[in-house]
């Protein structure tokens, strides 16, 4: 008898202690390494707002600003469908990816989000969503330092123009005049056949372009005339995303806590302009 009831009494101990861990793991709230990543689709050639470091880590504008939405210190507690993750902790897993290749990747919700410098605009918001504008943007024209012919878009007429595939400096130069138009993957690519003297000019992110002149990443390029245009990047999700309410309610903390203006003085050293709730 004695034997049977010191087995017993072991099992009431074990389910006692395994009903104990039950409650434990319900009553605390889960922890990032349960999260599961929030898979975030950006091209590393966009400099300064996604750059791969010789040690291959990512860093720019758009990454802090990926990573700032995930941190604790954005004071957010609201939480992502399923049950997936809190705004504030929810872990960031970045992939590399062309630019030209993000809007079909999100469409086929291959990654959650993606943020590279994207430009909201009518034709892209057919096919994907996006968050509330958190850039304000522009394109420029950039020649070599020993161009005096292009001075402004009528200049551009009849030139050799180089872009970069699927942005909307590919969809602008379209609407130049008799201009003879090359595609590249990224920045590094066009601007190296400007400096080469294969085409005339590229028209580019205002920001980026101006960016890479000052710390001496592009020796004989300089930018010529005004923004060519007035533009909002965004971060785009898929159609229908469940985390895209949740974004953009992180934007609006890091734009009202000040993250967002120290993010911006980091990398631009300048205040940031106001941007508008929603596009356009």
């Amino acid at each position: 008898m004695k034997l049977i009831n010191f087995k017993w009494q072991q099992l009431i101990l074990g389910l006692g202690c395994l009903l104990l861990m039950i409650a434990c793991k319900s009553f605390y709230p889960t922890t990032n390494s349960d999260v599961k990543p929030l898979k975030v689709a950006t091209d590393p050639t966009f400099v300064p707002f996604e750059i791969q470091t010789a040690s291959g880590n990512l860093e720019g504008f758009d990454i802090d600003l990926m990573n700032a939405l995930a941190q604790p210190a954005a004071g957010l507690t609201l939480s992502l469908s399923k049950g997936i993750a809190k705004v504030a902790g929810f872990a960031v897993q970045f992939e590399s990816l062309p630019f030209d290749g993000m809007i079909s990747t999100l469409q086929a919700k291959r990654v959650d989000a993606a943020i590279s410098g994207i430009t909201i605009t009518a034709e892209r918001l057919k096919t994907i969503a996006f968050s509330r504008p958190y850039f304000k943007a522009g394109l420029a024209i950039a020649v070599r330092e020993d161009n005096q012919n292009i001075k402004d878009f009528k200049s551009l007429q009849g030139k050799k123009i180089a872009v970069q595939i699927g942005s909307t400096g590919a969809d602008f130069a379209k609407t130049i005049p008799n201009a003879k138009i090359s595609t590249f993957n990224s920045g590094p690519e066009f601007f190296q056949d400007l400096l080469n003297g294969n085409v005339d000019a590229v028209v580019s992110d205002a920001f980026a372009t101006l960016y890479a002149i000052k710390n001496g990443k592009l020796k004989g390029i300089k930018v010529v005339a005004d923004l060519l245009t007035q533009e909002y990047y965004g971060i785009a999700t898929p159609k229908d995303s469940p985390y895209l309410d949740a974004i953009n309610k992180g934007i609006a903390t890091l734009l009202s806590n000040g993250t967002y203006k120290q993010i911006y003085q980091k990398w631009f050293n300048a205040e940031p302009p106001q941007l508008p709730d929603s596009w356009p």
